[in-house]
């Protein structure tokens, strides 16, 4: 770190590996707004992977080459950018910032093996958001190394210091001295408004001066001043290396006198970044015009390519037979059996199909044929499927291009054309030895879309459109809901299910309209009732004739429909009394009061009457339907809401406004526990219909931090204020949602 020469790679040559030890695979992490995707295009341009800041062709970026990213000038997918940098193939893995594309991001972290967390410096002390946090304990609760980046440097607030002592609190709460900078920021001269820009960095390690003020990277000696701002900040930083060292005596040494030599502090610093237990702080900007290097993006890439780790030193990956049987773990091995992943599926106009796969062992090769076993996320709208399949070509992306690969290797990335059955998280391997990777986890889509064909056209063009839809998107669960006969999309949020919208319509020529999402409600008896039905019809020929009298009472909660014949002296002849049972079960599913099926009651036949002639199945039928909507018409009819158990976990700090919250939409907190260091887990009871956009409400009481899960409980009768309001609705045309 602080070397004088660099190896770049070319622009316009896509980089290769063919060992796992020159592959760094890294993930971006931050909030929205805290400029990924600028620092991706700075590092691209540093790299030589382009000759102009971030551009590839047509004014398209290295990153988000998306026309719907281009159009809304925000990252909504996961992209990968492989630069060059000292002979070591870096694969910059792009994730968006905003919650609603979390999915994206956690396909990030599987592919990764380590996280470089972007801040702003512009950000005040809340400037690492809740969400941030939460992704920097998951990559710590796995090992996973990581360094920040502090960008916006040039803006007018922006405060690195204080910035670096926010991270040092925000991710540094089990160790301090393990988050420290390691460089500190040269100011040139002050403008007009007193603001005065970062220049240059001084290097705390090497003690020298990295200058950008003309434009290039020129290393110097410090002046005297600039010697006196490394000294202290340094001395704190050697502190924080030789704590994590695996030399015992080092600390001593130190502690003695001894003046530790460079090479020793880099060696101990670049393992424990890679072993994950020290977090280095750099900070980066894009270069401004005409220079060839953005300021910090040196520095960057040489702590990328010297302390983060390779792909051999990753845990050995836990693998089983599609049926499940055990298999050995696999290495990073170009040698061994074949193991990859698709973390990303995506579709190109021209191309069709494309998966982003990681190969984990082996050798990936165009126009082999592989295994592809999924984990069959029917829940999700995923079929399950253990099929071979011919791959096509191996391509490495760049923007909108994409650049041939001769081959995979075990560590590295590319992009696999032709792959019509797979899915997101599906294994592929070698057709003769299938083999299935662990799932990985992903969040629960919430956020319910209820859609319907805008036209005939479109009909017909909707289900190959949704299930093309939700390959792409393991974030995404699709529904056909029998009680509602809704088609529903379950989403994470807002911009994602305009996103889906979006799709649907510009990429897969689609047209839907989002309609009200309906909650299953239910129908029952309040009391017990009776009923006539008589239908007796006479025009020519043979005539209709029934008549049937039925009692009604109500039964407990999951008890569904019950039917009890008690007519007694044939006044139903036998061969009708199942006509009875059918009708009234048909007028029962249809709904009573509110046009919601009929639940929890015992329906009595009692008595009728019969014509030899003109009684048939069909009569009987439609005497049973009017007898139960007779009595339905003199009795207390419920309406019976859905009830869901939810579990929300939020820190500690938020538990009061979400319960506040929940009790305010008719929610009963049941208990809460601990769940793990600073958060706690509040248990409730809670209408279905008071939660349709809890995925979104939920984000804003904990300020992106909250999380919940549900589960359906069973029905209870709705407060007559509400069925009122509803009836009213449901005479109107519309429906509670």
């Amino acid at each position: 770190m602080g070397a004088a020469s660099h190896q770049s790679g070319a622009a316009g040559r896509a980089p290769t590996a063919d060992h796992p030890a020159s592959v760094r695979n890294v993930v971006l992490v931050g909030h929205s707004g805290s400029g990924k995707t600028t620092l991706v295009e700075a590092l691209a341009l540093t790299a030589g992977a382009v000759k102009r800041a971030g551009r590839v062709e047509d004014g398209a970026t290295v990153s988000d080459y998306d026309e719907i990213e281009h159009r809304r000038q925000r990252s909504i997918q996961l992209s990968l950018v492989p630069v060059e940098w000292a002979g070591v193939k870096i694969n910059i893995l792009d994730t968006p910032g905003y919650a609603d594309f979390v999915g994206e991001l956690r396909a990030g972290l599987r592919a990764a093996d380590a996280a470089l967390f972007v801040v702003s410096a512009a950000e005040d002390g809340d400037g690492l958001s809740g969400a941030t946090r939460m992704v920097w304990d998951e990559c710590a609760a796995v090992g996973m190394p990581r360094a920040i980046v502090v960008t916006h440097l040039e803006a007018a607030r922006a405060d690195y210091a204080q910035m670096t002592t926010v991270c040092g609190d925000a991710f540094g709460a089990d160790d301090p001295d393990a988050v420290r900078p390691l460089y500190l920021p040269l100011h040139g001269p002050a403008g007009p408004d007193g603001h005065a820009p970062v220049a240059g960095l001084l290097g705390l390690l090497s003690q020298r001066v990295y200058d950008y003020t003309s434009g290039d990277r020129v290393e110097r000696d410090p002046d005297p001043g600039e010697l006196a701002l490394i000294t202290d900040a340094r001395a704190r930083l050697i502190e924080g290396i030789i704590a994590e060292s695996e030399d015992e005596t080092l600390m001593d040494r130190y502690l003695g006198g001894e003046d530790i030599d460079l090479k020793t502090l880099v060696d101990d610093l670049e393992r424990a970044v890679a072993r994950g237990t020290f977090h280095p702080v750099l900070m980066a900007a894009p270069a401004a015009d005409g220079a060839r290097k953005g300021l910090g993006t040196v520095e960057l890439l040489e702590l990328i390519t010297g302390g983060f780790p390779t792909p051999l030193e990753r845990a050995p990956v836990n693998v089983t037979t599609p049926d499940g049987a055990a298999r050995p773990a696999v290495t990073c091995d170009p040698g061994g059996p074949l193991v990859a992943e698709v973390v990303k599926t995506s579709s190109d106009p021209y191309v069709g199909r494309v998966s982003l796969v990681r190969v984990f062992s082996g050798t990936l090769r165009p126009d082999e044929t592989v295994h592809v076993s999924g984990h069959g996320l029917t829940d999700r709208g995923h079929e399950d499927h253990d099929v071979d399949e011919r791959i096509g070509a191996l391509t490495s992306p760049f923007g909108k291009q994409q650049r041939t690969l001769a081959h995979c290797i075990a560590g590295d990335l590319a992009c696999v054309a032709k792959l019509t059955r797979a899915e997101t998280g599906d294994t592929l391997s070698a057709k003769d030895d299938p083999l299935l990777m662990e799932a990985w986890s992903m969040p629960d889509p919430l956020l319910p879309l209820a859609i319907e064909a805008h036209s005939k056209a479109d009909e017909d063009k909707l289900s190959q459109g949704l299930a093309r839809l939700v390959a792409e998107d393991p974030t995404m669960r699709l529904e056909q809901n029998p009680h509602t006969r809704q088609l529903v999309l379950w989403c994470l949020g807002e911009a994602h299910q305009d996103l889906a919208l979006e799709r649907l319509r510009t990429r897969y020529g689609v047209q839907v309209d989002p309609v009200a999402h309906k909650v299953s409600l239910r129908e029952t008896f309040g009391a017990k009732a009776g009923g006539r039905g008589r239908h007796v019809k006479q025009s020519g020929g043979h005539g209709q004739f029934a008549i049937c009298e039925i009692e009604v009472e109500p039964l407990p909660p999951g008890s569904g429909i019950e039917f009890v014949d008690k007519v007694v002296g044939g006044a139903v002849p036998r061969q009708f009394i199942p006509s009875v049972e059918k009708g009234v079960r048909a007028q029962a599913a249809r709904g009573l009061a509110a046009g919601y099926p009929l639940v929890d009651v015992r329906i009595t036949l009692l008595d009728g009457k019969a014509h030899s002639v003109d009684s048939s199945d069909a009569a009987f039928q439609t005497a049973g339907a009017l007898a139960l909507r007779e009595a339905a018409a003199g009795a207390s009819v419920q309406l019976l809401e859905p009830v869901a158990e939810l579990a929300v976990l939020v820190p500690d700090e938020y538990v009061g406004s979400v319960m506040s919250d929940l009790a305010g939409r008719r929610g009963r907190v049941v208990g809460t526990d601990a769940a793990g260091t600073g958060r706690t887990r509040v248990l409730a009871e809670i209408p279905e219909i008071e939660i349709g956009r809890y995925a979104v409400e939920l984000r804003s009481v904990s300020h992106g931090t909250g999380l919940f899960s549900r589960t359906y409980a069973r029905h209870e009768p709705m407060p007559p204020q509400i069925a009122d309001k509803l009836r009213e609705q449901t005479e109107k045309g519309s429906h509670l949602t």
